[in-house]
C-alpha cells in the first residue's frame, strides 16, 4: 500500500497541497477530481519526487517500509511506482521499442519484448506504423496516451499513475484504454486523475477523491463521481 501522511507540497513560495493524508491500497482503483489549479497533478508530480516540487520536511510517502520523500524519482520507480505524462512529448529518433528496450533492460531480451510490446500494441489498436515512427511525432492525442499506456504495461509497475489519460482522447480510443486497464489491473493500484466522469464510465473507480485548493475535502464511491458530473464541485 501507498500511505500519505501530511503531504504539504510547495513551488517557489507558493504552497499547493496542504497536509494531505490518505492510503491507496493494492489492487484498487482510485480517481482523482478536482476543479482546474486544485492540486491533482502536483500530487501525482509529488508522489514521483519531481524536483520542482518541495515537499514539508514532515511529509510522509510509504511505500513497501521506505520513505519515498528522500528517494529520487529512478529509485521510486525501481520501487514500483509509474506515472503517465499529461501532455506526453515527442523524441525525435527514437521509437517506442528503442525507449522500452532501455527502460525494460534485463527483464527481457529484445525479441520477447517485441513481441509483447506487439501483443499489447494490438490489443491496445496502436498500429506498427505508429511503433515503427520516432515517439509521438504525428500522433494524435488518442494514440500518444495509448502509447503512455503501452509504456505502463511492458514496465508493469505495481502502482501506475494516469493524469489525465483521458484528455484529447475520442470515445473510441477511451473505451479501448479503460477496458484494456480493467482487463489488467489484477495485483495493481491505479490513481486516475480526471476532470470529468467519462473514463469512470468504462472503469469503475473503487474510491473518488475530491481536491479543491490543494485540500482533500470529499472521499466517497463511484457515484461520487456521477453526482460531480451531474452538478460540478459545489456539492462538496
Amino acid at each position: 500500500m501507498l500511505n500519505i501522511k501530511k503531504l504539504t507540497v510547495s513551488v517557489g513560495k507558493k504552497k499547493i497541497i496542504a497536509d494531505f493524508n490518505f492510503t491507496f491500497e493494492q489492487g484498487k482503483i482510485y480517481a482523482i477530481m478536482g476543479p482546474n489549479g486544485s492540486g491533482k497533478s502536483t500530487l501525482a508530480y509529488s508522489l514521483m519526487g519531481h524536483p520542482l516540487y518541495l515537499v514539508n520536511n514532515k511529509s510522509k510517502i510509504t511505500y513497501k517500509k521506505e520513505n519515498l520523500v528522500a528517494l529520487k524519482p529512478e529509485k521510486r520507480s525501481e520501487l514500483g511506482l509509474f506515472m503517465s505524462f499529461q501532455t506526453p512529448l515527442s523524441l525525435s529518433g527514437v521509437t517506442p521499442y528503442q525507449l522500452l528496450l532501455t527502460a525494460a533492460a534485463g527483464k527481457w531480451d529484445p525479441l520477447q519484448l517485441r513481441n509483447k510490446i506487439n501483443a499489447i500494441a494490438k490489443e491496445l489498436k496502436v498500429s506498427q506504423e505508429l511503433l515503427s515512427r520516432s515517439l509521438n511525432e504525428g500522433a494524435s492525442g488518442g494514440e500518444k496516451k495509448k502509447l503512455e499506456v503501452l509504456q505502463a504495461a511492458i514496465l508493469d509497475k505495481q502502482v501506475q499513475i494516469f493524469d489525465e489519460i483521458d484528455t484529447g482522447v475520442d470515445v473510441d480510443a477511451l473505451k479501448t484504454i479503460a477496458k484494456f486497464l480493467d482487463r489488467h489491473k489484477k495485483g495493481k493500484t491505479y490513481i486516475l486523475i480526471t476532470h470529468y466522469n467519462r473514463i469512470l464510465h468504462y472503469l469503475k473507480p473503487d474510491k473518488v477523491l475530491v481536491l479543491v485548493d490543494g485540500k482533500l475535502v470529499k472521499v466517497g464511491g463511484a457515484k461520487l463521481a456521477e453526482q460531480i458530473e451531474k452538478k460540478g464541485y459545489q456539492l462538496v
